[in-house]
């Protein structure tokens, strides 16, 4: 059964002939390569493009390196890594562009192909070559790739499965789809897979030997524990407001180590320049400023994030906050935490300044939501807590309570909008009701 994926599909129809060099990126084995030679491949033929008019290459194919005279072996000897001669591959792909009509070109793993970046910009100079790539190392999926193509590449990020793509190809009962999903996450090779051991052992072993070890290759980390410290304190704090002094606060308590915050900073910007992770600022409601620190962190999947834990904190609290910040994005919002500062009473009725807060401010052109992940509201007090933050913004932006019970989008007394988190994620207009 193939695992479709529809929106990432659109995305690359939306942006064909654009003059850009399309730059498909994502966390490894997310399906980048897949939607590019599977899924895309497929529309081109089903609309009418000659096959010779489609012109695939990977990089990592040794059918593939053969074609053009290089040897799969030499340039995969365990030393350091030789890139593949642009020369041959020039010398192979140029004589296919053989009339004026656009030519599709498709390639795979594009950074094992010497000085790419100055191919690729060539290729931009054809009026006749669209042209679309995807990579997985950490060279490629850093984030600042796109600066390679002198400000004309167009990128299409790719996420693991999102629940609603997880479901379409899983069905079944919904709750325990997403117990399954809220566990093992959406890496497509997972989906495929039947049981828990199957999926607990891919998952570990990808993240130890795959994920980190990009990381660890590309920035040559000698103290390869502490970064995993480090990543196991995320992993335990995921959703929760933080920042390098407190990650080294608890690694010092927990591990009896002594790393500085600036170390540790610098390996949480790795972790984000290879999409595992992604660190997400503050914004003041009423003041209109972002706030740098504390911030929350959020996996780019969560079953790597469990993965990493051994499958021993599995919060659905957390992983279900998590779940709904990686939907915003599939859905193509841009996603911020608010705060709220509020002057209230206490006890002794005194003022004292307090910071409410918003899960989500999910912003789409003129679009803006207000998005609370409540997990259960048992009774009113937990209820008036949970949109204490919505009360205070004064403004008539919609604004959303995520439950993790079942529950029909209904509008509550004050006017927000509560739904359960599978309706949620399975109805793409769920924002829209």
């Amino acid at each position: 059964m193939e695992i479709k994926r529809e929106v990432y599909l659109d995305r690359l129809i939306a942006r064909k002939h654009n003059g850009f060099i399309k730059v498909i990126t994502g966390i490894r084995r997310s399906g980048k390569s897949y939607l590019l030679n599977t899924l895309f491949y497929n529309h081109l033929l089903s609309e009418g493009i000659k096959e010779n008019h489609i012109i695939q290459f990977a990089f990592d194919s040794a059918e593939d390196l053969l074609k053009i005279g290089e040897d799969p072996l030499e340039l995969d000897n365990g030393k350091e890594e030789r890139k593949v001669d642009p020369s041959k591959f020039l010398a192979w792909i140029m004589p296919q562009i053989s009339d004026g009509d656009i030519y599709y070109i498709l390639l795979d793993e594009v950074q094992k192909l010497g000085a790419f970046e100055s191919v690729l910009n060539g290729f931009l100079r054809k009026p006749n070559m669209d042209v679309y790539v995807t990579g997985s190392n950490s060279k490629f999926l850093s984030k600042d790739i796109l600066t390679e193509f002198e400000g004309r590449g167009d990128e299409v990020h790719v996420l693991p499965l999102s629940f609603s793509e997880y479901y379409c190809f899983k069905q079944g009962d919904k709750s325990e789809a997403y117990d399954d999903y809220s566990v093992y996450g959406g890496l497509p090779a997972v989906a495929l897979m039947d049981t828990e051991e199957q999926k607990s052992s891919y998952l570990i072993t990808q993240m130890k030997n795959v994920y980190l070890r990009d990381i660890i290759t590309r920035y040559k980390i000698t103290n390869e524990t502490a970064i995993g410290e480090v990543i196991d304190v995320i992993a335990s704090g995921i959703s929760t407001l933080t920042n390098p002094r407190k990650i080294s606060n608890t690694m010092n308590s927990v591990h009896g180590t002594n790393t500085c915050d600036a170390t540790i900073d610098r390996y949480i910007e790795h972790a984000e320049d290879a999409f595992m992770l992604t660190r997400v600022k503050r914004y003041n409601v009423k003041g209109r400023k972002y706030i740098g620190t504390p911030y929350k962190i959020y996996f780019e999947d969560v079953g790597l994030r469990n993965a990493r834990l051994a499958f021993r904190q599995i919060e659905g609290t957390h992983i279900m906050e998590n779940i709904i910040y990686n939907e915003l994005r599939y859905r193509g919002y841009q996603v911020d935490v608010g705060m709220i500062e509020s002057r209230e009473k206490d006890k002794e009725g005194k003022d004292i300044r307090v910071q409410l807060e918003i899960d989500f401010i999910a912003t789409l052109g003129n679009k803006k939501y207000y998005v609370q992940s409540a997990y259960s509201i048992p009774d009113q007090e937990k209820y008036e807590q949970e949109t204490a933050s919505f009360d205070k913004t004064m403004d008539s932006f919609k604004k959303i309570i995520i439950v993790e019970k079942s529950m029909k989008p209904r509008y509550d007394e004050k006017g927000y909008l509560i739904m359960g988190v599978k309706e949620f994620l399975l109805d793409k207009d769920s924002l829209l009701i």
